[in-house]
């Protein structure tokens, strides 16, 4: 459920990038330090995105360095580091636990199950730091995966599918307004906000990205239900954009100036090339599945 929040790299200036690839380096760095080389497994640019915003605003005192590493051995790269790629980097390893165990609870993937269990010790490692938000977030996954399965017993009448589509989001959003508030402080509402709208966002698009592959494999997915409805990515794009409306507006509201045109590449331009990407292979798909492989005027055709 993570990956969704890049930015555009092609409406980035040469410098932008790079100082965007130092913050996502330096995550990678702190991952390492704190958590061994499986540690970096978990890196995101969705926690990549809550470091370089919480870093902007609250502008902290950076660590600057040059460094080599496995995925660059020959040629030094910098990388920058401070409290909040830490700060994000423990929330990453928390979510990365519960989302493996989930998939394995939802899908029995093994190498998910493999996963969980290499992270545990790391997980515990970062919820004994974070004990209330580590908490909170197990929680919200617990209720977001009753919800889901339509095990929760409320007494009522079955769900309808928007409903039921903007109770698991919402739930997602509680999860992430929670990350997004580190300090409980005076920007505390603001960040929940674009927390909270991101989670939204970052919920309904998984869902609609992994729309097919639910269907085939009988997974959860609440969009399913919309799955045969013709103007679908119309529909999706409405919900999405009115979650990015709001977390773009929250984020207007807060005093930041370093970083700012990365980070509104990300929220106005990034978070949506998934989407962009996805409509552009259901249509090839779908004319894929229209056009006859070989047709007989064709076949005429070659023959003469």
């Amino acid at each position: 459920m993570f990956g969704y929040v890049i930015v555009n790299e092609s409406e980035l200036r040469i410098r932008e990038y790079h100082l965007y690839r130092s913050y996502y380096c330096g995550m990678c760095m702190d991952l390492k330090a704190s958590y061994g080389q499986t540690g970096r497994l978990t890196l995101s640019y969705d926690t990549v995105f809550l470091a370089l915003l919480l870093t902007s605003l609250y502008e902290p005192k950076e660590r600057l360095r040059d460094v080599r590493c496995a995925v660059h051995p020959l040629e030094k790269h910098p990388t920058r580091q401070n409290e909040y790629t830490g700060y994000a980097a423990d929330m990453g390893i928390i979510l990365s636990y519960h989302a493996c165990l989930d998939d394995w609870n939802d899908e029995r993937d093994s190498k998910k199950k493999l996963m969980a269990s290499l992270l545990r010790k790391k997980c515990e490692k970062a919820s004994q730091i974070y004990a209330d938000k580590a908490a909170f977030i197990a929680r919200k996954l617990d209720e977001l995966h009753v919800l889901e399965a339509g095990a929760m017993d409320s007494g009522k009448d079955e769900l309808s599918p928007p409903v039921l589509l903007d109770r698991a989001s919402g739930i997602f959003g509680d999860l992430m307004a929670e990350i997004f508030d580190c300090k409980g402080d005076m920007w505390s509402p603001a960040l929940r906000r674009i927390g909270f709208f991101l989670g939204r966002f970052i919920y309904v698009l998984d869902a609609f990205d992994d729309l097919e592959k639910d269907a085939a494999s009988g997974s959860i997915n609440p969009l399913l239900p919309f799955r045969e409805r013709t103007d679908l990515e119309e529909y999706v794009r409405g919900i999405l954009t009115m979650a990015a409306s709001e977390c773009s507006a929250a984020f207007e509201t807060l005093p930041i100036v370093e970083n700012i045109d990365i980070l509104r590449n990300i929220l106005y331009s990034g978070i949506w090339c998934k989407f962009e990407e996805k409509c552009i292979k259901r249509a090839k798909a779908a004319e894929s599945a229209s056009v006859p492989a070989d047709t007989p005027t064709e076949r005429t055709a070659q023959d003469e």
